[in-house]
């Protein structure tokens, strides 16, 4: 096997690849998959963030619910005081 292979019209390609080229790819590929492995992490740690969120949302909205209940309460106790 010839170290050079001829392409079109006089232009060369070399036959082998350097061993500098295959760790840069490797390098890539391994950080590319640390950050996709961190990002999925953050993406859970989100998920799970919005899960708890949802429990408490709908206390807050019993809460606020309870409020306005109170508020209307207190409302009829001070007509009838003021009466």
């Amino acid at each position: 096997m010839s170290e050079h292979t001829a392409f079109g019209s006089g232009r060369r390609i070399e036959s082998h690849i350097s061993l500098a080229l295959i760790l840069t790819v490797v390098l890539q590929s391994a950080a590319a998959l640390l950050w996709a492995g961190a990002a999925a992490e953050r993406i859970n740690e989100l998920e799970r963030r919005t899960a708890n969120q949802d429990a408490v949302s709908e206390r807050l909205a019993r809460l606020e619910e309870q409020m306005d209940q109170a508020r209307a309460s207190l409302n009829r106790i001070e007509e009838r005081l003021s009466r």
